[in-house]
């Protein structure tokens, strides 16, 4: 069974970071793309940024480029968000997701159908 489980999430001031992780289980993490996306109160979930299964490409969300990095650890099976000069518009829960497929698809990386396996969310909370 696969299981993602993220961790990291907390109450920040705005411009300060933090780092969330994904550790997963139960799949060949190692080959599939990951992404994260998040959820803000009143909102529909939304893409934030995916890496292929080698961590050689990487995309964002316009929001966030420039101050959030995704990264990965296949040694680990575990998935990072590096997320710097956080805002208050930042405030959602955080999940994390291992694609269906082992393609990372240009034109599909941001859709929620691309992956099929969610973790239970991390909330970060940026206050101004």
């Amino acid at each position: 069974q696969v299981q993602l489980v993220e961790s990291g999430g907390g109450l920040v001031q705005a411009g300060t970071s933090l780092r969330l992780s994904c550790a997963a289980s139960g799949r060949t993490f190692n080959r599939h793309p990951m992404a994260w996306f998040r959820q803000a109160p009143g909102k529909e979930r939304e893409f934030v940024s995916a890496i292929s299964w080698n961590g050689v490409i990487t995309n964002y969300v316009d929001s966030v480029k420039g101050r959030f990095t995704i990264s990965r650890d296949n040694a680990k099976n575990t998935v990072y968000l590096q997320m710097n000069s956080l805002k208050p518009e930042d405030t959602a829960v955080y999940y994390c997701a291992t694609s269906r497929t082992t393609f990372y698809s240009a034109g599909t990386y941001y859709q929620e159908e691309e992956y099929d396996y969610w973790g239970q969310g991390t909330q970060v909370t940026v206050s101004s």
